[in-house]
């Protein structure tokens, strides 16, 4: 295989801030894998929360370039396996690689990957659109110039609840909170209960990722279901939400990839977890890739393409929230330009 690194800033639309960060602009990385005059993409965000740069990034696939571009790829699962343990310290990375791998794995069989993947995409979930923290009336007014029937909003402010009551007066939408690990236990429970009634679907991470003996005592308590995101990262701890949360939201950059995350999210649904998969504002690249998962999904939040100003690749598309699937093989992804 060949493989081609770029990397981009992605303008937004909006500042986007969460209750521990704040941006304009997304850097990201685009991997390209070439094989038989096929070529697969794949795609990480550089995250500060992480500490994943797009410097570091690159730099670790660079240390392995020769390893990869050495090998013919069969299984995507089984590069994966092979790539692994050369970027256990790089998740980001390897997720970029998986993704292109996999994406190529499609288009060298003719293929979109959910099929290959023998999944049907009849009842696919519609995704949500988020409404990042700003003041109460700029959040009314991108929840107006962005009509939809899910939105996530961010909160982690000291009128978390006051904000959900205001935009609850100009929608009949289902709402989804993420606080972003910003909550305590009483706080959580207490907000879950002024908030069902505003037809909230669910709290998203209510709290710190390491505080699970305070997640239990929400768990048990909360009378909205809980997913877990910040404190699901890898798949060892799928099994350690079971119990604390409700269900997980698995990141594909945070995992390390599609192979990873199929496995995440057949393991949740064995243990009874709802599942979700969630995007870092990725291009084009990355949300066709989450669309590939859909069929697996209880909820999904991949609208990252949507915040940006300008796009660098075509792939799926979304109509009030309902994922239209590209006629390319693979992911359905293709860079413009």
């Amino acid at each position: 295989m060949k493989l081609t690194i770029r990397s981009f800033d992605l303008p937004l639309k909006h500042t986007f801030t969460i209750s521990y960060d704040s941006r304009d602009v997304q850097p990201t990385m685009i991997v390209e894998l070439e094989q038989n005059g096929h070529k697969g993409y794949g795609e990480a965000t550089s995250n500060p929360y992480y500490g994943f740069t797009i410097e570091s990034m690159t730099a670790a696939l660079e240390s392995i370039r020769e390893k990869i571009e050495a090998t013919e790829l069969e299984k995507p699962e089984d590069f994966w396996a092979q790539m692994q343990p050369h970027l256990t310290d790089n998740p980001f990375a390897l997720c970029a690689l998986d993704m292109a791998a996999n994406d190529l794995y499609g288009k060298l069989n003719g293929q979109p990957l959910y099929k290959l993947w023998n999944l049907n995409p009849d009842n696919n979930p519609l995704t949500d659109y988020t409404i990042g923290i700003d003041s109460i009336d700029n959040m009314v007014k991108k929840l107006k110039e962005m009509p939809w029937p899910i939105y996530k909003i961010k909160l982690g402010t000291k009128e978390d609840v006051a904000i959900i009551k205001e935009l609850r007066k100009h929608t009949d939408a289902v709402f989804r909170v993420d606080a972003n690990c910003a909550w305590g236990v009483e706080e959580t429970i207490e907000n879950a209960k002024q908030l069902k009634p505003l037809n909230v679907e669910f709290i998203e991470q209510p709290m710190r990722a390491d505080d699970l003996e305070g997640m239990k005592q929400v768990y048990q308590q909360s009378v909205l279901p809980l997913i877990a995101d910040e404190s699901c990262i890898t798949e060892s701890d799928v099994a350690k939400c079971h119990g604390h949360f409700h269900g997980v939201n698995v990141k594909l950059v945070k995992c390390g990839g599609l192979t990873p995350a199929r496995r995440m999210l057949q393991e949740a649904r064995k243990l009874g977890l709802k599942t979700m998969v969630g995007c870092m504002t990725e291009s084009s690249v990355g949300i066709s890739a989450i669309a590939q998962l859909l069929p697996m999904l209880d909820y999904v939040d991949m609208d990252g393409a949507i915040l940006l100003s300008k796009d660098i690749a075509s792939g799926v598309t979304i109509d009030f929230g309902k994922v239209h699937y590209s006629k390319v093989n693979g992911t359905g992804a293709e860079l413009l330009g």
